[in-house]
């Protein structure tokens, strides 16, 4: 039976050429979010950490910042150190390798807010000067690590920090390399008294280890270097421009050239490597902690005056040196190393004084009736030495503020203590005192 095809139009099933899905059930942007919660117990973490938020906000609230005017702001360094200049603070309210730009052009920290420490490394801290720039530092602040090896410093002279989170004390020789992660470097290291550094004569190992520290690390370094740079000098009052006359086989050359050496160390890192460099070149600095008997003309005489000892004046007496307190070298070098200028500097008070004039002082002072004993003048001993600080006058707007009548007295109460003792501290207190 051959197969027959039929073909019936009429019984054919009509054929959509569109495809459309099922339509969405009602509510199903609610339901499934609902179906995700319930799952494995998602809501329960949900409920969790709604609890826990509360609970922070509740235990500690948050209150809004009160409103303050554009023109209520604060010099966040405390009164003591008020010197530090307004543009350095806008640059460092943040450490100085962070970046160059600042949120706050108007050089002021809003009321509320602090100023970000810097972590700096004061080498020979322990010592007169190092010692009172470490008080500054750390009132301002700062986490200062204090290296010393006290050869000339003196524990006593920073043990009022210990226990300061932000204060480390490491014996250590700078002639040996450090290794610190540090923002800046005040490099004082050196035996400065004639007493000291003939005894060990000075080198420029430890100035170059600290360049070092400085390159790698990318600090700021600071040098300490002095006025004997000048020698003898031909011009005075001395200028930074004076390039000195300097025996560099005398007894003092030790001192003397070895400074020297420091500040073309420093500028050769500064220009060769690309450190940021400064130079302070000090003048005869005194005050509390100076080391006693050491040489110096304002320790010795006042250490002599105290014990009823004659003043030694060596050679005529009319040879002269300019006195700063050393609150004020504190003050200068501060400012030198928060500055945009690399120097030197000269750092002193111009204010001229012979010995003789200079014993007369401390006559006053402490023992009227106190004599004045001649002997032959030293071997290369300067005859005049006066600074010209008008490049820090202009360029850092410093310039000393206590007089010698003023600061002398402080320095001689601290000498009484330690030379007498507590018990004896009171007993000679106004002798000589209210005379200045």
């Amino acid at each position: 039976m051959g197969s027959e095809l039929i073909y019936r139009r009429h019984e054919s099933q009509p054929v959509s050429d569109s495809y459309s899905p099922k339509p969405d059930k009602p509510w199903a942007s609610v339901v499934r979010p609902i179906r995700y919660m319930l799952r494995e117990q998602r809501l329960v973490f949900v409920l969790v950490g709604i609890a826990i938020a509360t609970l922070v906000f509740t235990v500690f609230p948050t209150s809004p910042a009160p409103r303050v005017p554009r023109h209520q702001f604060i010099d966040p360094i405390p009164d003591s150190i008020s010197y530090f200049p307004v543009d350095a603070q806008n640059k460092f309210s943040h450490p100085h390798r962070v970046g160059l730009g600042s949120s706050n052009p108007a050089g002021k920290i809003p009321l509320g807010l602090k100023r970000k420490g810097l972590r700096i490394v004061v080498t020979g801290g322990a010592g007169f000067v190092g010692s009172h720039l470490v008080d500054r530092l750390i009132a301002r602040g700062d986490s200062v690590i204090v290296v010393d090896n006290f050869f000339t410093g003196r524990k006593e002279n920073v043990m009022h920090h210990f226990g300061n989170p932000n204060f480390e004390l490491i014996r250590h020789d700078v002639v040996e390399p450090l290794l610190l992660e540090v923002d800046q470097i005040y490099h004082l290291a050196c035996p400065a008294s004639p007493v000291h550094y003939k005894f060990n004569p000075t080198n420029v190992v430890g100035t170059l280890n600290m360049l070092g520290l400085a390159k790698r690390v990318g600090a700021r370094f600071l040098l300490t270097s002095t006025s004997e740079v000048y020698g003898d000098p031909l011009q005075h009052p001395q200028k930074e421009t004076y390039w000195g006359n300097v025996n560099p086989i005398g007894v003092r050359s030790c001192y003397d050239e070895g400074k020297r050496t420091a500040e073309t160390l420093t500028m050769d890192y500064h220009r060769g490597a690309g450190v940021e460099v400064r130079i302070a070149r000090i003048f005869n600095t005194y005050g509390p902690r100076m080391c006693i008997d050491d040489g110096r003309v304002v320790s010795n005489f006042v250490a002599q005056a105290l014990r009823k000892e004659p003043l030694t004046v060596y050679g005529d007496g009319k040879q002269t040196r300019s006195f700063q307190y050393v609150s004020d070298l504190v003050e200068g070098l501060m400012r030198l190393m928060e500055g945009e200028h690399v120097g030197p500097f000269n750092l002193g008070n111009p204010g001229e004084f012979t010995m003789l004039e200079l014993a007369e002082v401390v006559q006053e002072t402490i023992d009227p009736n106190a004599k004045i004993e001649f002997r032959p003048n030293t071997e290369d001993d300067p005859h005049k030495r006066k600074p010209d600080i008008s490049r820090a006058k202009e360029q850092l707007g410093w310039e000393p503020k206590v007089s010698l009548r003023k600061g002398l007295p402080l320095m001689v109460s601290d000498f009484r203590q330690r030379i007498f003792g507590d018990h004896k501290e009171g007993s000679n207190t106004n002798n000589g005192e209210s005379s200045s």
